[in-house]
């Protein structure tokens, strides 16, 4: 009994109370990150932040409107996951409420309440990305990591600095699933013992895709979202080097084309091979019957390409396409115009269409492939339904937008932003309903919460799935062994 009522004691002592006496003020409430006026899923780890205004003391609470509450002492607050949980679950559908209490000068005060919504609808639980840091040539240290989004555990698929010491300088990238399954995906590995390896029914295998006359292996991937089908980009790039231009590196495409991987009969063919279009950023829709790509008209006046690219850069504009698509025969049908960006001066990339197949999200910038050194590059979305279009407001910034996928569910969009500091690449969420409309995007959270501010890597790729990937040695093992070779099959 003595130790029952000691424990009660040591509880009682420990909880934090927020002051019943303070005095509301009309002080900006400044948190990093910004978790204010934001929709949030009910599944999300908590959001954990660093209060800007300095003070003796602090005290945060976060009340559910329904019912419910958890307080925080300290200018870093981080709340407890099980309180956390019990809160959002609590709050579907409606709000918490943050109440922030400074004391100064021996006087508690109170921030203006901040009221974030706790949507119904739940986030996937699994964020995969590229842990890079911002360079042009080396990939002395990276990783493909896979983040559980209602906690805050997280490990490596792929991890270079873990190889064999002879395998260390091995780039990943790329990295795509099949409809939302951690356990079906794919990757590339180039350098020492590199290729593209495939990880279906528990296992992984590595294929060499440079096969036929084609000008590389495997680079852009889309999984067909019911058949073991993949539709690369295949391409010969470079990269053109500024000295006084805002946009350091310009990638650019010298040769594009699109090609399909049977991945049972391990053949290759390809789907889109124009000699004056530069084809790449394959996307299917969630029915499969059509792949959507960016292609960009190029007619070299020069004989070398490389160097016409370096003087012509600014004037290669991608359009969005697509192409009908049967999968019992295989073939694909002629190509059909989605999207003309370039008759805007504009440049589509990175096509994505919704779950319900109504919407087609994709960045545009002013020119170019490779938006994310492009400060200008937005998110846009267009109703396939109906042809309207126009700039993702709510979720775009100053700041590169330039790589985004959906749930599975089609209410939240992740993608990769430079907003924080024009520099690096962090992944936001971003609230999607039923009218087209994005809410105000929020940083995935951490633990730390100025975790962004200290690691000097950007977060590239973000994907959603809704099962995790558990076949990180499997991969490991996959890249030692010898590549298999696809047939190369010249029916379109």
């Amino acid at each position: 009994m003595k130790h029952v009522l000691l424990l009660a004691l040591l509880a009682a002592s420990c909880s934090v109370v927020p002051p019943r006496d303070a005095r509301e003020v009309t002080l900006p409430v400044i948190l990093s990150p910004d978790y204010t006026g934001i929709t949030i899923p009910y599944n999300i780890a908590p959001l954990n932040f660093e209060i800007l205004l300095d003070a003796d003391d602090y005290i945060t609470v976060a009340r559910g409107d329904r019912s419910g509450s958890v307080a925080v002492r300290g200018r870093v607050v981080r709340f407890p996951l099980k309180a956390w949980r019990r809160l959002l679950d609590e709050n579907k559908g409606a709000s918490i409420l943050l109440e922030i209490y400074l004391k100064r000068d021996g006087e508690w005060v109170r921030l203006p309440r901040v009221r974030d919504h706790v949507s119904e609808f739940p986030v996937d639980r699994y964020l995969s990305y590229r842990l890079i840091e911002p360079g042009y040539v080396y990939y002395w240290d990276l990783a493909i990591r896979q983040r559980d989004l209602s906690s805050f555990e997280e490990h490596d698929i792929f991890n270079n600095r873990e190889s064999p010491r002879d395998r260390s300088r091995l780039c990943v990238n790329c990295h795509a699933f099949q409809s939302y399954r951690g356990d079906k995906m794919q990757l590339h590995g180039r350098g020492k013992d590199g290729g593209t390896v495939i990880v279906r029914d528990g296992k992984a295998t590595k294929v060499d895709l440079k096969t036929g006359d084609l000008v590389s292996g495997g680079v852009y991937p889309a999984w067909h979202p019911t058949e073991d089908l993949i539709a690369y980009s295949v391409s010969r790039t470079g990269q053109l080097f500024h000295s006084r231009d805002v946009r350091k590196v310009e990638v650019q495409d010298l040769v594009s084309d699109l090609i399909l991987y049977d991945v049972d009969a391990n053949t290759v063919a390809y789907v889109a091979r124009d000699t004056n279009e530069l084809e790449t950023f394959p996307a299917w829709s969630p029915d499969g019957k059509f792949l959507y790509y960016s292609s960009a008209v190029y007619r070299p006046t020069l004989a070398n390409r490389s160097l016409n690219a370096m003087v012509s850069y600014k004037d290669i504009r991608y359009n969005i396409l697509r192409r009908p698509f049967d999968a019992a025969t295989r073939r694909f049908g002629d190509p059909e115009m989605v999207f003309d960006a370039a008759a805007d001066g504009k440049s589509a990339t990175l096509p994505r269409v919704s779950p319900d197949g109504r919407f087609l999200l994709f960045a545009l910038g002013d020119f170019g492939i490779f938006h994310v050194w492009h400060p200008e590059s937005d998110l846009y979305l267009l109703d396939l339904s109906t042809g309207d279009h126009g700039p993702l407001a709510a979720a775009n910034s100053a700041a590169a937008e330039s790589y985004h996928s959906w749930s599975s569910n089609g209410r939240w969009i992740v993608f990769s932003s430079r907003r924080a500091d024009g520099s690096f690449s962090h992944p936001y969420l971003s609230f999607f309903n039923d009218q087209g409309q994005a809410s105000k995007p929020f940083i995935v959270p951490q633990h730390s919460p100025s975790l962004y501010s200290r690691l000097y890597k950007s977060f590239n790729i973000p994907e959603l799935t809704t099962t995790p990937h558990t076949n990180t040695h499997q991969i490991e093992k996959a890249f030692s062994t010898t590549p298999t070779t696809p047939r190369f099959r010249h029916a379109r």
